[in-house]
């Protein structure tokens, strides 16, 4: 690992500094967690988007904003917009966090419809290129994948 890795950790360390709501940072994504359902939370996580645009500004970086997005989670929730670097953030209904889809329900349907889909697509590559159907042949093959 050379210094690179190690430079753009600590450049983007202080990214949440001040911040009122909890953000997890990953390699390559930071999430915003906050609640919303009541007017201080809501004023909270936009508070905070206008931190995030304060940083980028400071440190001359911009935010994909394709890649911004809100997914409201729970009943009876208002489903505020938020802004970030004065535009509005697109809402989704579903979104994937660390290779696992959540969605606004917190449903695992469609993550598993996903995956059933995908080894269903690994399956038929095996079948189609092995003329053999022996147990023996057959089930290595699949427990690679």
């Amino acid at each position: 690992m050379g210094p690179r890795p190690i430079l753009f950790n600590i450049f983007i360390n202080n990214i949440d500094s001040g911040f009122e709501c909890t953000l997890s940072k990953f390699v390559d994504d930071t999430k915003q967690n906050g609640a919303d359902d009541m007017l201080d939370g809501r004023d909270a996580i936009q508070k905070d988007h206008d931190r995030w645009d304060e940083w980028a500004h400071a440190n001359i970086m911009e935010f994909k904003k394709a890649k911004c997005k809100i997914l409201h989670m729970g009943r009876g929730n208002p489903r505020y917009q938020y802004r970030l670097v004065g535009e509005w953030i697109e809402t989704s209904p579903a979104e994937k966090s660390l290779g696992i889809l959540v969605d606004e329900k917190l449903d695992i349907s469609q993550q598993c419809a996903l995956a059933a889909q995908k080894a269903n697509r690994i399956m038929g590559c095996i079948i189609s290129s092995v003329a053999s159907r022996l147990r023996e042949v057959i089930l290595p093959l699949c427990s690679l994948s």
